[in-house]
């Protein structure tokens, strides 16, 4: 049959989502955006015709004529009605197919050029097989499709028009947008029915499919309830013959319960899981929570304990073995042997925090003391955690429902007193679901977790002998109540000498064993192994260190094996010395920081701490022309600012004894810079940096070189103490600076550094601000 298309019209047009209209057809719109509103209102206005075509892509909001199919429907509009959301709900009937052939976007609605469909009215013969054929595969489809209202097959059955009854029909289908598409751009009527037929056909396939997948679910059901009665027979004829299993699911775990050691309450709540399992079929969801359930309560060391073995002299060995220097928390972890050697039970189980910056050794120090005590270890991490069920565990009543960590942890272990490491504690989350910190209080509390309960295991369980070991690398996000709870030991970062010693005895003979080489294959000479340590690595634990040694490890290897030297590997030995390490690790990477050698002005020298160890910062600082301003750069924190201000401040204030008396602070403005400015500096710790900065550049006196300073600085001129001396101590000397300024309150943490620590530094404590000029400025 051949298609006759009428000249192209103008007619507004409506893009619609997700929806395919068929001539023919009565179909309710929800109309929301605001040119489809306008485009509405003026079609209902004007009594034309509106074009519907259908978006392909759903998620764009303004569709350009790319976006859209070009075959519709051209809609006669019956009923516009405001809904109080601000949108309109159209009811439109569906009249004749269209092409889009152009695509108009107005101020406020849309239009387009449109050309009309038709198709002839003469019929073949096929026509009447072709109708029968839909219709009957149509009753079908409806038959078998839950969602469809049977009503519908009547209402087609009096169509007479076969290309009617194929637009009503494909209308009703419960398939794909892109399908039904497809079907409308059909120009052809006997193609047209043909493809309808063909896709009744499939989909009839596949819900004739789903229906015989669900009635063999049925029949398996009824198959285990016929069985389940049949089983509860033969129990109650094997019971009267007393035959009964002795074998049985529950018996077995009723057995075992009574051989397992645990304590009575759990005992007796055990054996009436066990009895309610007796009763209940095998096949029922309950019955296979309460099956996971019992076999955790066996699981678990309810009453094994791991024989200690409490050798100081050992202890140490093994520390020492494991660890290079860290003199104060070896000699914590001693003290803390000792207690429990000389109180055994009475000794309360302490919880010792590790805080230090990355790479310095926090995990594998309690590694280390589960060694030496000869304890199970066990570590979890709780950064991310955010769920308080993460500790306590869920409800049984839950799907899925599990342990928390602890008591996965504790059966793992096998064991009731293991070493258990909490790692990244800093790190721990808090949302809608609880507050993991506040569970945590209970299992670190010695008081309270002898009964420690789990929401899954619904039993007390004695967590008093396990040690618990927590590390951070920082203290100030950890809620105060939980960091009451332990005792902090802070690991400081490596200087360079302890760096060596460690690369030496520790780092290299592991990577050459990892690399397949020996002592007898590489030798780094000890020049080129300071210079790693100095200009490849800025870090204050060892882990890019090792990275590094890695990479030369890698290098000698394939050099070996490329040079055909295994016959002659004893023979041969690749020595990489300081004029080597370019072909190895390439060219220094790291940014030197580059200090003052000599007398300068407005540049000082100021100690900063951060999460991975100590840093030295130069600030500067220069006067000019202006109108009071200072100007911070160098991205400063809100207490950094404010640091700056006050410094600022007290210049002014005491102007006259400072020999800055002729300033007219109208017309002058002050540039404080702090290098790196891509990094964020933030803390009350460079007041005095900034004071002096300031000073030297307003009064043209020069700062001596060789000094770095750290301190708060009060309006008055006070210095107050300021923490992670220890941290910037180490980076000064790092930086080969050999004066040091420190507000006299911190006197007492340089007292408690190790000699080789302060070995060559001097320092100069003072309590106000004129002191600090005093040892920092020239005369």
């Amino acid at each position: 049959m051949s298609i006759v298309s009428q000249k192209a019209e103008r007619y507004y047009v409506l893009p619609v989502r997700d929806i395919v209209i068929f001539p023919g057809v009565i179909v309710p719109l929800y109309v929301g955006r605001e040119r489809s509103l306008k485009t509405v209102e003026k079609a209902k206005l004007e009594e034309k015709p509106l074009f519907i075509v259908t978006q392909k892509d759903l998620s764009i909001e303004d569709p350009d004529f790319q976006d859209l199919y070009t075959s519709g429907t051209a809609c006669r509009i019956l009923q516009m009605i405001r809904i109080p959301d601000g949108s309109v709900k159209v009811l439109v009937e569906g009249q004749q197919r269209g092409h889009l052939c152009e695509y108009i976007k107005g101020a406020e609605s849309t239009e387009g050029e449109v050309e009309a469909v038709l198709w002839e009215k003469n019929q073949t013969e096929n026509y009447e097989a072709l109708k029968r054929s839909i219709y009957e595969l149509f009753e079908r489809y409806v038959s078998l499709h839950t969602k469809i209202p049977k009503e519908i097959v009547i209402a087609v059955m009096n169509i007479e028009n076969p290309c009617e009854l194929a637009d009503i029909v494909a209308s009703h289908l419960r398939i794909k947008t892109e399908e039904k598409q497809a079907l409308l751009e059909i120009t052809e009527p006997e193609r047209y029915m043909k493809q309808l037929i063909k896709t009744l056909m499939e989909e009839i396939d596949l819900l004739e499919l789903e229906q015989s997948i669900q009635e063999q679910v049925r029949q398996k059901m009824e198959q285990g309830h016929r069985e389940y009665y049949l089983r509860e027979q033969l129990k109650i004829i094997q019971g009267e013959l007393g035959d009964e299993d002795p074998f049985s699911d529950s018996q077995g775990y009723i057995k075992k319960i009574e051989e397992t050691p645990m304590p009575e309450d759990v005992r007796k709540k055990a054996l009436g899981e066990a009895n309610r399992l007796s009763k209940m079929p095998s096949i029922s969801s309950e019955a296979s929570v309460l099956v996971t359930y019992l076999d955790w309560i066996l699981a678990l060391p309810w009453e094994k304990n791991t024989e200690e073995n409490l050798d100081l002299k050992r202890a140490m060995k093994f520390l020492d073995e494991d660890h290079y220097g860290l003199s104060k928390v070896k000699e914590r972890i001693l003290e803390f042997l000792a207690v429990r050697l000389l109180a055994g039970k009475q000794a309360k189980g302490q919880v010792l925090c590790f805080v230090g910056p990355p790479g310095v050794g926090k995990t594998s120090l309690a590694q280390s003391i589960a060694r030496a005590l000869g304890r199970r270890f066990v570590n979890f991490s709780l950064g991310g955690v955010r769920d308080e069920a993460e500790i306590r565990g869920h409800r049984r009543t839950y799907v899925g429902a599990r342990p928390g960590r602890i008591i996965q942890k504790i059966r793992q272990a096998g064991t009731k007193n293991p070493v258990m490491l909490m790692d990244e504690i800093d790190k721990i989350g808090q949302d809608f679901r609880g507050d993991p910190a506040a569970a945590l209080l209970e299992v670190l509390d010695p008081s309270q977790n002898q009964e420690f309960t789990d929401h899954y295991i619904e039993a007390a369980f004695d967590l008093s002998d396990v040690i618990f070991i927590t590390t951070a690398n920082v203290t100030h996000t950890i809620p105060a109540p939980l960091l009451d709870r332990m005792e902090v030991i802070r690991l400081p970062g490596y200087v360079a000498e302890e760096k060596i010693h460690i690369a030496k005895k520790h780092l290299l003979p592991q990577l050459l064993i990892e690399h397949g080489l020996s002592t007898e294959n590489l030798q780094l000479t000890p020049k080129a192994l300071e210079k790693v340590i100095t200009d490849y690595t800025r870090e204050a634990g060892v882990r890019n260190l090792k990275r590094n040694l890695a990479t030369i490890c890698r290098k000698v290897s394939r050099h070996i094996v490329e040079e055909g030297m295994r016959e002659k590997i004893v023979e041969e030995k690749v020595k990489v010395g300081v004029n080597d390490l370019k072909n190895y690790l390439g060219a220094p990477h790291l940014y030197d920081v580059h200090l003052p050698r000599t007398k300068q002005t407005g540049t000082v020298v100021g100690l900063a701490w951060t999460e991975s160890g100590g840093d030295v910062l130069v600030i500067e600082a220069v006067s000019m022309r202006g109108k009071g301003d200072i100007i911070l750069t160098g991205n400063l924190g809100n207490i950094m600012q404010e640091s700056a201000q006050t410094a600022l401040g007290y210049l002014r204030a005491h102007a006259e004894v400072l020999g800055i008396d002729h300033i007219n602070w109208k017309n002058i403005d002050i540039h404080l810079h702090v290098p790196e400015g891509a990094i964020p500096k933030d803390g009350p710790s460079a007041g005095i940096t900034m004071a002096v900065t300031m000073l030297s550049a307003l009064s043209n006196r020069k700062v001596l070189p060789g000094v770095a300073m750290t301190g708060e600085i009060t309006l008055q001129g006070r210095v107050l103490p300021v923490g992670g001396i220890r941290e910037k101590v180490l980076a000064a000397k790092r930086q080969k600076v050999k004066k040091i300024i420190l507000p006299s309150a911190n006197k007492i943490d340089v007292e408690e550094m190790e000699d080789w620590m302060t070995q060559g530094l001097e320092f100069h404590f003072v309590d106000t601000i004129p002191d600090v000029f005093k040892f920092s400025m020239e005369d």
